[in-house]
């Protein structure tokens, strides 16, 4: 036959916040006192009054997560119960935040235990003195450990619980950011009610687990959020996208594939640059229409083959953006936007395969000159460059020594590597001159059209055909339109 559980909480801490009907219950002779963990500031004053007990912190260190460790001390509870009286003691509250609560209530009523619960002031009604907070105003409550299920409400101010330390206020703090600016002010209580250990801080969110005594006593109040944050939702483009993809959609779109989108992926891609050179906003802005419309398609055909939905896509950016800037989600210091790209490198080598070449992951498709700076950007990061633009200066000068010396041989496939040399070594020398050197190329390819444009409209004031007009007078013309605005 069961016998009877008592379930009592011990407060937020206080001595003078622990219930006579606690002290009593725990002092009772022939009970078998369990308490969830002895990290609790009332337990070596239990020790001094003579009651004795067990504790669960054991679990905490053998356990693989907190949903074994509280069903291991329910189970525990649950069993001693079977041939002695049980008085189960849970920090705060018995029944706020208490998991192993709840696990014990849903198998002992089964198994003829009679449970009974005495309260106590929990760590809420702390928090809520210490801050002088009235819960009628609106306060949400959220679990720090179950953040990826619960968020934040930010109309109205929200309590974090169980913020064990600062490796939990790291992901928290990340988690948070997605509902609220970086700067939003939260107010960190450790302890709250219990005189001589209760600390509080107002920190900016950033900071919040740069503070070295976050412990298991710890909570977060977040006051209703400061800013008013635009919310962006790709749900209208990825449901037109999965109609256009439906079987009673568009033939076209359903007909299409990953390769089959690739040339549009390119085009749309160059089309948002052109437009950026143009500083035509409404241009930039329709031509971002178009490629985040490739990103849906490509997503939502990796849905319907079961890989990944734009959801993951959204996620996985995520992820690695705050992974790749440990310096604003993180505690890395960093001086200049330099340090900040060598620590984007490492960074993407650890998330590699350890071995992997820096160089692994350039598109081969990228433009040569676009690849040629990407790939010497990879090698100056792990310290294979020039100090200076003089060294790279030298170096164009050397390879085209070299290409003069290939075309004096005639040898076509020698003057193919020595041509190609100096091209390399010249995107080296704008890179380091802080040219983007396709960006250089394209603006001389817009100005020789401009150009070489004025001369065919000399050309037409004549009532002459290009090649009716001697090279002389079209230098001349080039010339003339050189000193022209804009040209």
């Amino acid at each position: 036959m069961g016998r009877e559980i008592t379930i009592v909480g011990l407060g937020p801490g206080a001595v003078e916040a622990l219930p006579v009907g606690v002290v009593d219950a725990l002092g009772q002779s022939g009970t078998k006192n369990i308490l969830r963990t002895e990290r609790h500031p009332v337990v070596p004053w239990l020790r001094e009054q003579g009651i004795e007990f067990v504790c669960c912190d054991h679990y905490y260190e053998q356990g693989r997560d907190f949903a074994e460790v509280y069903r291991e001390i329910a189970d525990l509870v649950l069993e001693v119960s079977r041939w002695s009286p049980v008085v189960y003691a849970a920090p705060g509250h018995p029944l706020v935040a208490e998991e192993a609560t709840r696990l014990i209530l849903e198998g002992g009523p089964g198994k003829n235990r009679k449970i009974r619960i005495i309260p106590a002031m929990s760590f809420l009604d702390a928090v809520f003195a210490t801050l002088r907070l009235d819960p009628a105003a609106g306060i949400n409550i959220i679990d720090a450990l179950q953040l990826d299920k619960q968020s934040p409400v930010r109309r109205i101010g929200n309590i974090l619980m169980q913020v064990h330390g600062p490796l939990t206020a790291g992901d928290a703090k990340i988690s948070l950011m997605e509902h609220y600016v970086d700067d939003q002010p939260v107010t960190v209580v450790r302890a709250a009610g219990v005189p001589g250990e209760e600390r509080i801080a107002e920190v900016a969110l950033y900071e919040l687990d740069r503070l070295d005594w976050i412990d298991h006593l710890t909570s977060v109040y977040i006051p209703p959020a400061v800013d008013e944050r635009p919310t962006y939702s790709l749900d209208p483009l990825a449901h037109i996208m999965a109609e256009l993809r439906s079987e009673h959609g568009c033939p076209w779109d359903r007909e299409q594939d990953h390769a089959s989108l690739k040339k549009y992926l390119i085009e749309e891609s160059y089309e948002v640059v052109e437009a950026v050179e143009s500083l035509d906003m409404y241009s930039i802005r329709e031509e971002l229409g178009d490629l985040l419309l490739q990103i849906v398609f490509h997503a939502q055909i990796a849905r319907e083959e079961g890989h990944f939905d734009l959801n993951d896509v959204i996620r996985g950016i995520c992820e690695k953006m705050i992974h790749r800037h440990p310096h604003v989600f993180g505690s890395t210091r960093v001086k200049d936007a330099a340090e900040v790209l060598v620590n984007w490198e490492r960074l993407k080598r650890d998330e590699k395969e350890s071995g992997r070449s820096c160089l692994e992951g350039i598109p081969r498709s990228l433009p040569a000159l676009q690849r040629a700076d990407l790939i010497q950007s990879k090698v100056s990061r792990v310290g294979f460059d020039w100090p200076n633009y003089r060294g790279a200066m030298d170096k164009v000068f050397e390879e085209l020594g070299e290409l003069k010396e290939a075309f004096r041989t005639e040898d076509k496939e020698r003057i193919t590597d020595e041509l190609g040399d100096l091209l390399f070594a010249t995107v080296n020398l704008a890179r380091l001159s802080g040219v983007d050197a396709e960006d250089a190329l394209r603006h001389t390819m817009e100005k020789f059209c401009r150009r070489f444009t004025f001369i065919e409209e000399k050309i037409v004031l004549l009532d002459k055909k290009l090649g009716q007009v001697s090279l002389e007078e079209m230098d001349r013309w080039w010339e003339a339109a050189k000193n022209l605005k804009k040209t």
